[in-house]
């Protein structure tokens, strides 16, 4: 299984590699369209700021390269904000993926950023075969991407939001899988069976 991890600037990239690694995978960390175009499925993780992330994924054609994906892809956190249309962080048009609005959480309440382990409800879809209702996942962000007919999971965080994306062969998790124990790791498996 040619399992690759887009390079492109993003934090947070060995976790992923080590989460994979404990299934059983070895992946390739690459930046290079060709090869990241030959793999069997493609993992988009991220850490960053939306505006800079775009600009930088642009400047190598990574870009054109995740939308004219046919296999499998799992965008993670950042990966899934930047599948969307827009993000009002940075004000900046993303990849359009998905037909939805990534918003700042606003709260005076409620800490921002959300971070911690917080429950996933509403599961549809090949990633939480196996996953009861509720289960915990952990999340770091102070973005989320509104809920709409591509949504496949929820979590409630001062409001409620896209937990999870799906649309054709594209997937997305707001929730950092590699951190999330028995549930990510599950999650994880169930994306490379597909």
């Amino acid at each position: 299984m040619n399992v690759v991890v887009i390079r492109y600037g993003a934090g947070n990239i060995q976790s992923v590699l080590f989460a994979l690694e404990r299934i059983g995978l070895t992946p390739t960390l690459s930046s290079d369209p060709g090869v990241i175009s030959k793999a069997d499925k493609v993992i988009f993780p991220g850490v960053g700021e939306a505006s800079s992330t775009m600009k930088e994924l642009r400047t190598n054609g990574l870009d054109k390269t995740i939308t004219g994906l046919k296999q499998p892809i799992l965008g993670i956190c950042l990966g899934l904000q930047l599948m969307c249309k827009h993000s009002e962080e940075g004000n900046v048009d993303c990849l359009g993926i998905f037909d939805l609005q990534v918003r700042k959480f606003n709260s005076t309440e409620l800490k921002v950023p959300h971070v911690g382990w917080n429950s996933i409800q509403n599961l549809k879809g090949p990633l939480f075969k196996g996953l009861a209702e509720n289960s915990f996942v952990y999340y770091v962000h102070s973005f989320y991407a509104e809920s709409g007919k591509e949504t496949c999971a929820t979590t409630d965080y001062i409001n409620p939001f896209s937990a999870s994306l799906n649309k054709n062969n594209f997937y997305a998790v707001q929730f950092h899988p590699e951190k999330s124990g028995a549930t990510g790791e599950t999650i994880l498996k169930n994306f490379i069976e597909l």
